[in-house]
């Protein structure tokens, strides 16, 4: 239950917490639903049944909303990855880095969060500006998995290749896992659709990066 709001009609740190997760909620399916440059502060407020001022208020432009909506969603994505590390920790850094790699997918395939970041990635393609804060968005949420990556290599389970080339191309291949489960007709609850293709491109990247100590 929601405590009363405080005299003179000021909410408590609780309601104010709820209210600004609410309005990231809604601007991210707003968002994701429209894209961002079809989607006007006003809807938003609107679709929340608020007013203009009290959005307007704790996000200043259109700008500033999509900058706290992404910031939470890098900060919960990094904190999952790294939950994934040292989830079962065997003390294998390639396990550690598959069971990363395996987090990546069950959150980067959900259709809610496909909506919003190919939003982002579609006004991005238009705009110089966002494109930086994109890559620098992704640098901080992918950090787990780099260096999961450089981990494996310490121990000579992986080539000692360019780290950022390694990341790249497991990305690109956990992608393309994510792009079939969003356009999938159907959804999978199980499992084992995103388990079956995960690790045919898992085993193909090892097939490229792995070395001959982690193949015996």
């Amino acid at each position: 239950m929601n405590s009363p709001p405080r005299p003179g009609g000021r909410p408590s740190r609780q309601q104010a917490a709820a209210l600004d997760a609410r309005l990231l909620d809604g601007a991210r399916a707003a968002f994701g639903r429209k894209g961002i440059a079809n989607t006007s502060l006003e809807e938003i407020a609107t679709s929340l049944g608020i007013s203009k001022h009290t959005l307007y208020r704790r996000h200043a432009s259109k700008q500033a909303l999509l900058d706290a909506v992404v910031e939470r969603d890098m900060h919960a994505f990094r904190e999952a990855l790294l939950a994934a590390s040292v989830d079962g920790d065997t003390g294998d850094p390639l396990e550690a880095l598959r069971r990363v790699a395996h987090r990546y997918v069950e959150i980067g395939s959900r259709r809610e969060y496909a909506a919003f970041y190919l939003s982002v990635c579609a006004e991005a393609a238009l705009s110089a500006n966002l494109r930086h804060r994109l890559a620098l968005w992704s640098e901080r949420a992918l950090e787990p998995l780099s260096k999961a990556i450089g981990a494996a290599q310490e121990a000579g389970l992986l080539r000692a290749e360019s780290p950022a080339e390694i990341t790249g191309l497991l990305i690109d291949l956990l992608e393309g896992v994510n792009n079939r489960l969003r356009l999938a007709p159907v959804e999978e609850d199980d499992g084992e659709v995103l388990t079956l293709l995960f690790d045919r491109r898992w085993a193909a990247f090892l097939a490229v990066t792995a070395t001959d100590g982690a193949r015996a």
